[in-house]
């Protein structure tokens, strides 16, 4: 499904609130949206790599990465395999590495920014917990919905209007 955020804010406009603009589009595709699936962790993506095993049809990983620009909470190989099991997308509030291949990825991703070091793995983060960053709560179960445009989030599930 492609999804334009600015069409879905005018037609639900007392439904999302709009993410502050810090994000930027990291994967083959430019739109994408689905129910929240969060993950809380701090330069350790232990969880982020469990989860992309996961199926992923009609979800979108939201990662509170603490806004840290020292590490790479995403990278090729997880990406792959998210694309792989269906995720919708990821939106990365902290860093994400490997962007040639990631641009090229049937996965939507959105982040601060690129940052060539991984991540060490210590098993240290959070799953399905509420999550804020950009000015806005996300709610495992809610739905968050991404393009060129921005990031939106709705308590329920939104329909492109005709």
């Amino acid at each position: 499904m492609h999804y334009i955020t600015p069409d879905l804010c005018d037609a639900y406009p007392e439904q999302v609130q709009v993410v502050e603009p810090m994000f930027s589009n990291f994967g083959g595709h430019d739109s994408f949206g689905g129910e929240i699936v969060t993950i809380k962790c701090f330069e350790d993506n232990s969880i982020v790599k469990e989860q992309v095993d996961q199926p992923g049809k009609g979800k979108v990983m939201v990662v509170d990465g603490g806004g840290s620009l020292r590490r790479a909470l995403l990278g090729d190989m997880l990406a792959e395999k998210a694309a792989k099991n269906g995720w919708e997308g990821i939106v990365i509030y902290g860093c994400v590495r490997d962007v040639d291949v990631l641009a090229q990825t049937d996965l939507g991703i959105q982040a601060l920014a690129s940052h060539p070091m991984k991540t060490d793995k210590r098993g240290i983060g959070d799953l399905n917990v509420t999550v804020t960053f950009g000015g806005v709560t996300f709610r495992p179960g809610e739905f968050v919905y991404a393009d060129n445009n921005g990031i939106i989030v709705s308590p329920v599930a939104l329909q492109m209007p005709e």
